[in-house]
């Protein structure tokens, strides 16, 4: 290994993602748009994440902002793309990101759907199966946004029920609404709309969509790779792998043709950065952030060890590996926060960050209390700490 390359030293690396992230407030985004291509991609899953997110890297702007954004200037949309996952992206990005991995994941969820109604041996194939989906797409068209119940009582095919794994220990009968509808989605064909409730709810409502322009999808992996590569190097081609769900190979393609530096990490290993990026980055001021559960800065990479100390993984992680609400000290997560049924926000250092991380914490946990107001917040991936501070 050449003691040649430059160092990026683990400092560097939080300075970085303070202001790569727009965590610190002197970096913080004037618009929903640049606060999601920051991070590339925010988690979706769970509807809260997204407004979370968003928030702890805004300039100014309470959920409404981020309404508008999603559902009337849909300048952000949600798309099923890396690793299989929900993600809210740019407009500017959506394209690339459909062509690099939601292409694949729609073509996957196609053909598994097609071999469940084959085996359920009713007669249902691929002609039935596009006579459901237009007929879906026609009743969006006339009734406007609709929810998935209201889209099953509007389309009769919707309400077919199959078996899977009939005859088998696994065996159970469901309803094709909930897959048809997800195919749809994951074809670019309908996306989500105001959900029934506040922000803090994931009963969408649906509406028609033109697909997005195709990409050439080594095209866009690239795009992407570039990306990422700017807002989480240094990193490695096994966190970008991580990350995006590809294969290897797919990855290494990708950073081949973004042509990135090496450099070295304070553990002596080394890790990728954009071409020409391996000048020291300006400290930020010192800032504190409360990041919801799945937030990008923590899912980043597939080895976190720069910004979070092992022993407090128990802790802010759930068992399948999902990072939960976390608290960060210049960047390094330094604790957990939850919401009481009150609506209180606590937190609870993993540390000893200091008097001034303390009062910058207490200042930032007063911001995000009063930004989310009299909604309720309960993580989907509940975990050790977060469970705790809610008892």
């Amino acid at each position: 290994m050449s003691t040649g390359l430059p160092l990026i030293s683990t400092a560097e690396r939080r300075h970085r993602l303070g202001r790569r992230h727009r965590l610190a407030p002197s970096t913080r985004a004037a618009t929903v748009p640049q606060a999601a291509d920051a991070v590339v991609a925010l988690h979706a899953t769970d509807a809260a994440t997204v407004f979370l997110s968003t928030r702890a890297r805004l300039t100014e702007g309470g959920p409404g902002a981020i309404e508008q954004a999603l559902y009337e200037d849909v300048s952000l949309v949600r798309l099923l793309s890396m690793r299989n996952t929900l993600f809210a992206v740019s407009t500017d990005l959506a394209p690339y990101v459909d062509s690099s991995t939601a292409r694949g994941i729609a073509l996957k969820e196609r053909r598994t759907l097609l071999k469940h109604l084959d085996e359920d041996g009713q007669g249902l194939d691929a002609d039935w199966l596009g006579r459901a989906e237009s007929a879906a797409l026609e009743a969006l068209d006339h009734r406007g946004p609709c929810t998935g119940s209201q889209l099953s009582a509007a389309v009769p095919a919707l309400r077919q029920k199959i078996t899977i794994g009939r005859g088998k220990k696994y065996e159970t009968e469901t309803g094709v609404a909930t897959r048809v509808i997800r195919l749809l989605a994951a074809d670019g064909r309908i996306r989500r709309d105001r959900p029934r409730g506040s922000w803090t709810s994931s009963q969408y409502r649906w509406v028609h969509t033109e697909p997005w322009p195709a990409v050439p999808a080594a095209e866009a992996r690239v795009e992407i790779a570039r990306r990422w590569l700017h807002a989480y190097g240094p990193a490695t081609e096994a966190d970008l792998k991580w990350w995006t769900g590809w294969t290897l190979t797919d990855a290494r393609k990708a950073l081949a043709a973004v042509g990135p530096d090496q450099v070295r990490l304070d553990d002596g290993t080394t890790a990728l950065v954009s071409p020409g990026d391996t000048e020291p980055e300006p400290a930020p001021e010192p800032w504190a952030a409360l990041l919801p559960g799945l937030d990008p800065s923590g899912m980043g990479w597939a080895d976190r060890t720069f910004h979070l100390d092992p022993a407090h993984r128990p802790a802010l992680f759930d068992y399948a590996g999902n990072i939960g609400p976390t608290v960060w000290w210049n960047g390094e997560i330094v604790g957990g926060w939850a919401q009481r049924g009150d609506g209180e926000i606590v937190w609870r250092l993993l540390g000893s960050p200091g008097r001034a991380a303390e009062e910058a914490i207490t200042a930032e946990a007063g911001r995000l209390a009063a930004w989310v107001g009299d909604a309720r917040i309960t993580p989907r991936f509940r975990t050790p700490l977060e469970r705790e501070l809610v008892a």
